[in-house]
């Protein structure tokens, strides 16, 4: 090997091969290094087997020593490395081995190159070079046109995307399945029914329908235009899905509010064998965070420490969520401060969790640490800010955030911003400086939405304006809003009890109303008034103290008592509104008579009730 001479490189270029055919990469490039002379093809097979291995640096570092070399690079070195240059971000580097490749006639000429090129550009997202590139190749194939369509897709341009692939079909170019499964998510991100069936047709046609992406794309696309069940008889149609066809299923499932069905298929994928990845977790996670199962959401936490993914950022921010949402800050913070590196996600995450259950303190401290990381606030942020400042009463601190976003004009402010700080005013008593907010909204985009309106309405009613109230719900008539219904909800033996304001027409009504007037007795001993503040309608005395007799909070929590007699057990209730004030107070007294312990979620935040006190000290 040390002498020189053909027989002996033909041999060294055969022991390179193999070394690289097993694996061995080490053994290869120690091979390639005692050469004197090499061939481009060894330096390319080297070049390759690097970047095969997610070794970019290595692949890029060996390109480099080729030219200084002077070997004449030719379209296999530049297709590799074009590859490598996008891998790791090197937009620089990139740019100019494009250069090179112009100069040596080989951007325009080949079509390999030139699929490279734009492959490259799509990945740093540069998509107008990509597309500039594209239109200079002369004979177009399909891994050029699906490179520019998988670029589009990513980066948010579906319309271009759908443009691109009518472009290649017009031009006679046949698809493939891993175009197919990009344009079928095209559709789906547009939700595009009518485009998605029409390339389902072609699918079919062409026998791609049976590979794995493509279903699994096809799966997407039908859920992402609220076809569910078609999502699912699709799935039963593939034979062996893989991690990536289970998730997207779960997903697909979760986003359309299945997450019942969604739980059951992670089970049947644990059963199959088949190990889910963070992303699977995370969309897992969320199911539970959206129905509020805490113990089932423990349970997959420890699938998440089993598989080593706790640490993982994606698996991570779910697990805060979940934890904020069922208002365990403490587990929430755990996983937090376990993650290996935090985004602006996991940031968001831990903020709204804090916020949620009233430590505003600790959120404005972990949003200050985002400043350190540099870390960019988006809407999310701001939102989740705002609202710690309500829940906490940091009128100040809200206020002197909410100017200095209004100044940054890089920053949109949305309705649920303006609507956070007209209850962070209107709470702190300052009803002028909210109506003037509401006025200064009703003049924006947003004055066709009634969230405001709503807002204006009940802070009229609290002060007793009832004319001011007739005025805001006859214009909010005009104007068709319609405002949801109080509703509670309450998980009893995995069994979910729905209850509204006033309706009695649960199967066990009866037995509710008498838990209710007992308990009733039992809180008026101990010095519970009603509070007729909080019935925001024009009624008589003894009609507003009845009324709130049968709030929705008041049914479920009543219920709750009667299904469960240990005195252990945490009773959980959800509201989809903020629970009324009268109800609040209502509710501490309970857990002095009970001895039972009531955490409250509704809207707006978490209440944790014990011992006749709130979490929320009686601010919320």
């Amino acid at each position: 090997m040390t002498k020189t001479g053909y027989i002996q490189l033909y041999i060294a270029n055969k022991l390179i091969d193999g070394y690289l055919k097993c694996g061995s990469l080490s053994n290869a490039r120690k091979v390639f290094d005692k050469l004197r002379e090499r061939h481009v093809v060894i330096w390319n097979a080297m070049i390759s087997a690097y970047i095969g291995r997610k070794k970019s640096k290595e692949a890029i570092g060996l390109y480099g020593k080729m030219m200084f070399d002077g070997v004449l690079l030719d379209e296999y070195t530049f297709s590799s490395v074009f590859k490598a240059f996008s891998g790791i971000g090197l937009v620089h580097e990139g740019r100019r081995a494009h250069g090179l490749s112009v100069v040596l006639g080989l951007e325009v000429a080949n079509v390999f190159v030139g699929s490279a090129i734009v492959d490259m550009y799509a990945k740093f997202g540069r998509m107008g070079d990509a597309r500039l590139v594209a239109n200079r190749v002369g004979e177009k194939d399909v891994v050029l046109y699906t490179a520019l369509i998988v670029g589009y897709s990513q980066h948010g341009d579906d319309g271009e995307a759908l443009e691109v692939f009518v472009d290649m079909i017009n031009h006679g170019v046949k698809a493939n399945e891993y175009t197919f499964a990009s344009i079928l998510i095209t559709c789906g991100n547009l939700e595009d029914l009518n485009n998605g069936k029409l390339v389902h047709g072609p699918v079919v046609k062409s026998g791609c329908e049976a590979a794995v992406a493509s279903q699994t794309s096809l799966l997407t696309m039908y859920a992402r235009c609220g076809l569910v069940d078609d999502s699912l008889r699709i799935f039963k149609r593939i034979q062996h899905p893989t991690v990536v066809t289970w998730t997207s299923l779960i997903v697909a499932l979760v986003r359309n509010g299945r997450e019942e069905l969604a739980l059951t298929k992670f089970k049947e994928m644990i059963r199959d064998s088949v190990v889910p990845n963070s992303f699977t977790l995370s969309s897992v996670i969320q199911a539970c965070s959206n129905l509020a199962m805490l113990d089932e959401g423990q349970q997959i936490h420890a699938t998440v420490t089993k598989f080593g993914l706790d640490g993982h950022i994606y698996a991570g921010a779910a697990l805060i969520i979940l934890y904020g949402k069922c208002g365990n800050t403490e587990m929430a913070r755990s996983v937090f401060d376990d993650l290996i590196e935090t985004d602006l996600v996991s940031m968001n995450s831990m903020i709204y969790s804090y916020a949620q259950s009233g430590f505003g303190h600790q959120a404005l401290k972990i949003f200050d640490g985002m400043k350190d990381l540099r870390l960019e606030p988006n809407d999310v942020t701001i939102l989740s800010v705002l609202l710690a400042c309500k829940n906490s009463g940091l009128v100040q601190q809200g206020c002197k955030f909410f100017s200095t976003i209004r100044n940054n004009h890089s920053i949109e402010l949305t309705r649920d911003h303006y609507a956070c700080m007209v209850e962070l005013l209107g709470r702190a008593g300052r009803l002028e400086d909210a109506e003037i907010l509401i006025k200064e909204v009703k003049k924006s985009r947003f004055s066709r939405d009634g969230g405001s309106r709503v807002l204006l309405t009940n802070l009229y009613a609290s002060t007793g304006n009832w004319s001011q109230v007739i005025d805001m719900k006859s214009t909010m008539r005009e104007m068709q809003f319609k405002k949801n219904p109080a509703m509670s909800w309450v998980d009893v033996d995995r069994e979910v009890h729905i209850f509204m304001a006033g309706d009695l027409s649960h199967p066990r009504s009866g037995e509710i109303t008498k838990t209710l007037e007992k308990l009733f007795e039992e809180v008026q001993i101990l010095g519970y008034v009603p509070d007729t503040r909080f019935v925001l309608q024009d009624l008589d005395e003894d009609k507003k103290k009845r009324s709130l007799y049968y709030h929705s909070e008041k049914l479920a929590i009543a219920f709750a008592l009667l299904r469960s007699s240990k005195k252990n057990t945490i009773i959980r209730i959800f509201k989809n509104l903020k629970v009324c004030g009268d109800c609040h107070s209502w509710i501490k007294f309970v857990t002095k008579v009970t001895g039972r312990e009531i955490i409250a979620r509704d809207a707006k935040r978490f209440h944790h009730f014990k011992d006749g006190c709130c979490s929320c000290g009686d601010y919320w």
